[in-house]
C-alpha cells in the first residue's frame, strides 16, 4: 500500500477520444469514461498474439444513502487492475472500499477485497488530481462489484466523484505475445476535431474543463459501436532507452559514480510505458539521502511473466485516474527480483518520486510488487532492493546501513506515532519503510521486518560465509590432509549479486579468485603445512574472511612394519572355514587413515586395528592382500599367501590304546577316543601356527599337551555341551619350521576319556 506524493504532479492535459475499432464498452450502473493507451508498437507478436494498448475504464458509483456508493456485478471488457477514486486530491476517505471481480477464464467471482484507502495526500495538489485508493492487481478479470460504506457504516458523507477505475495493461512488449486475442480500444487524439468515428463515442459522460471527470447520470446504451474500416494508429512511445541520464544542465543535476555496480534494470521501454502519457519534464532533487521501500498490494500470485503488465496498469492508473505526470515510484521490483524503472528521467538521477509524503524531496522509493503484510518478501526481491538502494546510495558515498537527518516537508504522523514537524530534521535509517514517513503500514509487517536483512545485504560484508568443504582431502580432528590439489567449497547467505568476488587464501596470501557467483576454488598446494581460508568481497568493498583451516600436503606413502600374518584360533573348524586370525601393523609419517582388507574379502579397519578374527579353507593356497591408506590420500599395499592343513588322527604316531569312532560331526567322519592314561598322539609338520581339533562333553577329560618334546600345556576337555570339531589349544611361531605336536592322556578320576579330531596348522 504505497502512497504517492509529490510536487512533481501535473495533470494531463484533456485530450479528445475517440472509436477507433469494433468492441463493447464496460457497461453498469453509473456513467462511463474508457481511454486507451497507445502501445509502442501496433505490430503483431512473433507468436501471433496481437498487441493492444493499454485500457482504463472508469464506471460511476451510485447510492441512495449518504455513507454507501455501490456498483452491483457489471460485465466489463477485460481488466486487470482495479482501483476506487474521487473527486478532490486531498479528500479523506473514511471508510471501506471493498471490490469483487470475476476471473476471465475460470468465471468465478473472487470474494471480497478490501481497497487500501488511507493514502499520502498530495504535497502539492494540482486542478484535475483525484483522490484514490491503492491499485490492486487481480489478474485478468471481466466483471465487477464495489461497495463504498462511510465509516463505521453511519451514513456520514463520502466522497462526490465516487467511481471504480479498471485498467487493462493490455499486450504491448514483444515477450507478451503469445495468444492472439481481438480487442476493442479506444485511443486519444489530439485533433480537435472529431472524426467520422466520433458517432461510436459514448454520449453519457462529460469531460469538465478543471481536469476531473464526471459521472454521469445515466446508463449507456447496450448499442455496440458500428464497425469501421478504421485502423488505429498508436501514437509511438519513446525510443530512446530512459535509462540513459539527460545531459546535464543548469538546472539538471549530472550522475555521480556509484561506490556499487549499477544492477540490470528494465527500461520503461522494455516494459512498455507509453511515453506520450507523461509529458512533462523530470523534476529532481539535489541527492539521494535516503530509500523509502514500498509494497503495491493486490496478488502475490502474479506470474514474473505478468510483471510488466502490473508495472504497466500501475502507471496507467497513477496518470489516468490519480491524474499523476508519471508512476509515482523511482524503482518497481518483483518477487523474482526483476528491477523496473519508475518515473522517467534517468535511474542514476536523483529523481524527484511520489511516494512518501513529507520525504520525497531527499529520497527515492522502491517499491515491491505484491502484499507483503503477512506474507515475507522473496529473497529476490529483497535482494534486488539491496541492490538498487546501494547503487543509488553509492552514488552519494551513503552507507546503506547508517542513519541520516531527513528534513520533514509536511507537518503529520508516521505510523508509530512520531509526530514530524515541516522544516524541522528527524532522524532515520537510511533504508526506511513507507511507514517510517508516513501512517501507513506499507510496506507491510513481514516486509518491514525484513529490512534489516536488505540494509545488511546493501551495505555489506559478506555474512554467513563458511566453508563446507575442502575436496581433495580428509580431515583427522583439526587438520586436513592431501596430497595437493584441494578445492574449497563455500556458502554465504548474502545473495550472490551483492558480492563482488571471493578470494581463496593459502597461507594468508590470494592464489584464486572466482566471481561473486562461484561456491569453490581450486588450488595445488606445496609439500608442508598450510592455512587455507575464503574471503568474500562484498559488491562495497567490505571483506569477510572465513576462520583459517590447518591443511597438510604429502606424498609419503604409510608403510606396513608388520606384513599381514595369519595364525589359528580357537573356535569350530569345518573344512571350508578353519578359524584364524589375521595379523598387521601399518604406520605413517603424519596420519594413518584406515586400513582395508583387499582379498579374500574386504573389510575397512580404523587405524589403530592390528587383527581381525577371519576364517581359511582349509587345504587351498589363499593370498591375504591389504592396503594401508593416509588421509592425504597416499597409500601402499601388501601381501601374503597362507594354507591351512588339517591333519588326521590316522596320520599321527600312536602309543597306547586308542578306538576309532565314526560320525559326520567329526572332521573326515572319523575321530580317535581313549581313556587309557599315559596313551599319545603325535604329529609332526612344518608350518607356523598350530591347533589341536577336539570334541567336548561333559564326560570329557583332560590331556598333556608337548610342543618338541617339551609339556606346554594341560588341556581340560569338559564341556558343558557336547561340541565337535573344536580348536581347543593353538601355537603360533615367529616363522615356519618343523614341530611336533604330542597329546597324552591324563586318565582324569572319574571322566578319563578325551576324543580327538585332528590337528591343523598353517603353512
Amino acid at each position: 500500500m504505497s502512497r504517492r506524493t509529490s510536487h512533481a504532479y501535473r495533470p494531463l492535459s484533456l485530450k479528445r477520444r475517440a472509436w477507433l475499432t469494433l468492441g463493447a464498452v464496460v457497461l453498469g450502473g453509473g456513467g462511463v469514461v474508457t481511454y486507451a493507451v497507445a502501445s509502442p508498437s501496433g505490430d503483431s507478436g512473433a507468436a501471433g498474439r496481437a498487441k493492444r494498448p493499454v485500457k482504463v475504464y472508469d464506471l460511476a458509483l451510485k447510492g441512495t444513502t449518504g455513507g454507501k456508493r455501490e456498483l452491483p456485478r457489471t460485465d466489463t471488457e477485460q481488466f486487470s487492475l482495479v482501483g476506487v477514486s474521487w473527486t478532490g486530491a486531498v479528500k479523506r476517505l473514511d471508510g471501506t472500499a471493498q471490490v469483487r471481480t470475476r476471473g476471465l477464464e475460470s468465471d468465478a467471482w473472487s470474494a471480497w477485497r478490501d481497497l487500501e484507502v488511507d493514502i499520502d495526500p498530495p504535497e502539492d495538489p494540482e486542478a484535475g488530481m483525484r483522490g484514490a485508493s491503492e491499485p490492486l492487481w487481480v489478474g485478468p478479470s471481466d466483471g465487477v462489484q464495489v461497495q463504498v460504506v462511510h465509516e463505521d457504516g453511519t451514513t456520514g458523507s463520502l466522497p462526490k466523484g465516487l467511481e471504480v477505475n479498471l485498467v487493462d495493461p493490455g499486450v504491448v512488449t514483444d515477450a507478451e505475445t503469445k495468444a492472439t486475442e481481438p480487442a476493442a480500444f479506444v485511443a486519444e487524439e489530439n485533433s480537435p476535431a472529431a472524426t467520422s468515428t466520433d458517432s461510436a463515442t459514448p454520449t453519457d459522460s462529460t469531460t469538465p474543463t478543471d481536469g476531473t471527470t464526471a459521472p454521469p447520470t445515466d446508463l449507456p446504451t447496450t448499442t455496440s459501436p458500428a464497425p469501421t474500416n478504421t485502423t488505429a494508429t498508436p501514437t509511438a512511445s519513446a525510443s530512446a532507452s530512459p535509462s540513459i541520464s539527460p545531459s546535464p544542465s543548469a538546472t539538471g543535476p549530472s550522475a555521480p559514480p556509484s561506490t556499487v555496480p549499477e544492477p540490470p534494470i528494465t527500461s520503461r521501454a522494455d516494459w512498455g510505458a507509453d511515453e506520450s502519457l507523461s509529458p512533462d519534464p523530470s523534476e529532481y532533487n539535489a541527492d539521494v539521502k535516503a530509500v523509502f521501500v514500498h509494497h503495491t498490494t493486490g496478488s502475490n500470485d502474479y506470474s514474473c511473466a505478468e510483471s510488466a503488465s502490473v508495472v504497466r496498469g500501475i502507471y496507467a492508473y497513477h496518470v489516468k485516474t490519480n491524474g499523476w505526470n508519471d508512476i509515482g515510484y523511482n524503482f518497481l521490483v518483483d518477487k523474482c527480483g526483476t528491477i523496473f524503472e519508475g518515473r522517467k528521467g534517468g535511474v542514476d538521477l536523483p529523481v524527484l518520486g511520489a511516494h512518501t509524503y513529507g520525504f520525497n524531496r531527499e529520497s527515492t522509493g522502491i517499491a515491491v510488487l505484491g502484499e507483503y503484510t503477512s506474507t515475507a518478501a522473496s529473497d529476490a526481491a529483497l535482494a534486488s532492493v539491496a541492490r538498487v538502494a546501494a547503487w543509488k546510495l553509492g552514488q552519494y558515498g551513503a552507507d546503506p546501513a547508517g542513519t541520516v537527518q531527513l528534513t520533514a516537508g509536511a507537518t503529520q504522523k508516521n505510523y508509530a506515532g512520531t509526530s514530524f514537524t515541516a522544516g524541522s530534521k528527524y532522524t532515520f535509517q537510511r533504508i526506511s519503510g513507507h511507514r517510517d514517513g508516513y501512517n501507513t503500514e506499507c510496506p507491510g509487517g513481514s516486509l518491514y521486518a525484513q529490512l534489516p536483512t536488505i540494509r545488511t545485504w546493501a551495505s555489506g560484508p559478506v555474512q554467513g560465509l563458511k566453508v563446507t568443504s575442502v575436496a581433495g582431502t580428509a580431515v583427522s580432528g583439526s587438520t586436513y590432509y592431501t596430497k595437493g590439489a584441494i578445492t574449497a567449497r563455500w556458502t554465504a547467505t548474502t545473495p550472490a549479486s551483492l558480492i563482488s568476488r571471493y578470494e581463496l587464501l593459502v597461507d594468508g596470501k590470494t592464489v584464486a579468485t572466482t566471481s561473486g557467483t562461484a561456491t569453490s576454488a581450486a588450488t595445488t598446494l606445496a609439500l608442508g603445512s598450510h592455512t587455507i581460508a575464503v574471503r568474500a568481497v562484498h559488491q562495497s568493498g567490505r571483506t569477510t574472511t572465513t576462520a583459517a583451516l590447518n591443511v597438510v600436503a604429502e606424498t609419503t606413502a604409510p608403510t606396513f612394519t608388520t606384513t599381514p600374518k595369519l595364525t589359528l584360533r580357537t573356535g569350530t573348524v569345518n573344512t571350508t572355514a578353519v578359524p584364524v586370525t589375521l595379523g598387521w601393523k601399518a604406520t605413517d609419517n603424519t596420519a594413518l587413515s584406515s586400513v582395508k582388507l583387499l582379498a579374500p574379502t574386504t573389510a575397512t579397519f580404523g587405524p589403530a586395528t592390528t587383527s581381525s578374527s577371519r576364517t581359511a579353507t582349509s587345504g587351498t593356497a589363499t593370498t591375504w592382500s591389504m592396503r594401508a591408506d593416509d588421509y592425504a590420500g597416499n597409500y601402499r599395499t601388501a601381501s601374503a599367501s597362507y594354507t591351512p592343513v588339517i591333519l588326521q588322527e590316522t596320520s599321527a604316531t600312536k602309543s597306547g590304546s586308542w578306538t576309532t569312532r565314526s560320525s559326520s560331526s567329526y572332521l573326515g567322519g572319523k575321530s580317535y577316543s581313549s581313556g587309557s592314561k599315559g596313551a599319545g598322539l603325535t604329529w609332526t609338520f612344518t608350518g607356523r601356527s598350530a591347533a589341536w581339533v577336539v570334541s567336548r562333553a561333559t564326560t570329557s577329560g583332560q590331556a598333556y599337551v608337548y610342543v618338541d618334546g617339551v609339556k606346554v600345556s594341560t588341556v581340560d576337555l569338559k564341556s558343558s555341551t557336547t561340541l565337535y570339531r573344536q580348536a581347543i589349544w593353538t601355537k603360533t611361531w615367529s616363522s615356519s619350521a618343523k614341530h611336533t605336536v604330542k597329546i597324552v592322556v591324563v586318565g582324569t578320576s572319574g571322566r578319563p576319556t578325551i576324543t580327538t579330531d585332528g590337528l591343523v596348522y598353517i603353512k
